[in-house]
């Protein structure tokens, strides 16, 4: 018996490999990630609810995260989407980072609401130190 190669069956023919992939399930689970991410991404954007005013400005650029302070219709005052109470405001100012390493703050505040109590909340910024206030709104559209 001489040492060689095991005849194969098949008369020493060899399968091609199977050249297909089947795509579909892929296809699958990206769109299922893509439909959870288109409902979850605007709820993402804001945590309270402001009916922002609009305005034709330009965005801002900032290096770092800005302290987003909000309020909503009935004048609750939320710091990074944590209620706080209008007295204790000033307590939770003192917290943040003053000087030239001060956070930028976006102030949004809801529409309805009287300017009286926005300039309140400003003051308020305005006392600590905090002067790099920029307030948020829509952007207008323009109405031909």
């Amino acid at each position: 018996m001489a040492m060689g190669s095991a005849p194969r069956r098949g008369h020493g023919r060899r399968r091609a490999p199977m050249a297909e992939i089947n795509v579909t399930p892929l296809v699958d689970v990206m769109l299922v990630l893509l439909i959870i991410f288109m409902v979850t991404a605007p709820l993402l954007v804001a945590g309270v609810p402001v009916n922002l005013p609009d305005s034709r400005a330009k965005p801002l650029e900032q290096q770092q995260k800005p302290v987003q302070i909000s309020l909503d219709t009935s004048g609750k005052v939320y710091v990074d989407d944590v209620e706080v109470p209008l007295p204790g405001l000033p307590d939770k100012l003192a917290g943040l980072p003053h000087g030239a390493d001060a956070p930028q703050i976006y102030l949004r505040a809801d529409r309805s609401l009287d300017y009286g109590r926005v300039m309140q909340v400003m003051g308020e910024l305005n006392r600590a130190g905090l002067n790099k206030v920029a307030l948020v709104t829509n952007e207008a559209q323009d109405k031909k």
